[in-house]
């Protein structure tokens, strides 16, 4: 059955201020990430790192996520708007955050505190996979709340009408009486989309974390949880992206069809193919107990 979508953004408000979905979905994805990579570290998964030692990655790691997300959709996606409005940087809340700028972010954070503990890049990257796409599906289904990066027209049974966001149905300008009874006619099916967003919570949240989660329950070579991770996703990503609608700003880059994600997607799965290779001969890390934890004072 064809569904109307009609979520409130704003979860709820304190006073004057408004909680949006979207920050919530992003609070639960580093309770959860904390939570599994506890986990991990309990099973001696990251070997010399303690829960203090985790403390600081997953720090390091929520800078990244949040700034490199930020900065890579304004300069990959939207530049000019930013340029000419710059304090729209700062609302988060209104979306427009970059999955492959928050990779990188991650990617810079991993490195520094990698390096300050003298640990092989690598190890690290292999240890906080798994814990993403708990993060992602969250950040999806928060889209999808959002009522943004929808796909496609689709006469499916399982498409959505987005009248909030749709500007073919928002520009009516229709009373919420006259859009019920639209809908209830069946008037508006033609307007009935891809859920895109819920596309990806299923492959970048659900599937890739059971993959990736029991994957990883094994001592595997260096770089191969890694390679997959960066596969797994280049793959989904490219593949929704074929159902959903580019960024209007942007639109199709060559082609027809080809979008800007795919095109971010393209180095990521070349990525995971030669990590997935390099792991052939590559070392494995074996589970070692956690390092015992600073002493106070102690520097």
């Amino acid at each position: 059955m064809i569904y109307l979508h009609q979520f409130d953004p704003i979860a709820f408000s304190i006073g004057p201020v408004d909680v949006h979905w979207y920050g919530i979905a992003y609070a639960l994805s580093f309770a959860a990430a904390w939570f599994l990579g506890r986990s991990r570290i309990l099973s001696g998964r990251l070997p010399g790192v303690n829960l203090e030692h985790f403390s600081d990655l997953a720090f390091y790691a929520m800078l990244g996520v949040v700034l490199g997300g930020r900065i890579g959709y304004i300069l990959f996606y939207d530049l000019p708007v930013y340029l000419d409005s710059p304090l729209k940087i700062f609302k988060v809340w209104e979306g427009g955050m970059s999955f492959h700028g928050g990779l990188l972010g991650v990617l810079l954070a991993a490195w520094l505190w990698t390096r300050k503990h003298r640990l092989h890049f690598f190890d690290t990257m292999d240890f906080v996979a798994p814990l993403v796409p708990a993060g992602l599906g969250l950040g999806r289904l928060a889209n999808f709340i959002n009522g943004e990066l929808w796909g496609k027209y689709t006469d499916g049974s399982w498409g959505v009408i987005f009248p909030s966001t749709d500007p073919a149905i928002y520009d009516q300008h229709l009373t919420q009486a006259q859009l019920q009874a639209q809908y209830a006619a069946g008037a508006l099916n033609q307007y009935a989309r891809h859920p895109s967003q819920l596309y990806e919570a299923a492959l970048e949240g659900v599937l890739m974390f059971l993959v990736l989660w029991v994957f990883s329950m094994k001592p595997r070579p260096r770089y191969a949880v890694s390679g997959l991770f960066a596969l797994l996703y280049g793959l989904s990503r490219f593949v929704v992206e074929l159902v959903r609608v580019p960024d209007a700003q942007l639109g199709y880059l060559a082609f027809g069809w080809v979008t800007m994600g795919q095109v971010l997607s393209l180095p990521l799965i070349a990525l995971g193919l030669f990590l997935l290779w390099l792991s052939r001969r590559a070392p494995t890390l074996q589970p070692a107990p956690p390092a015992a934890a600073t002493p106070a004072g102690a520097h």
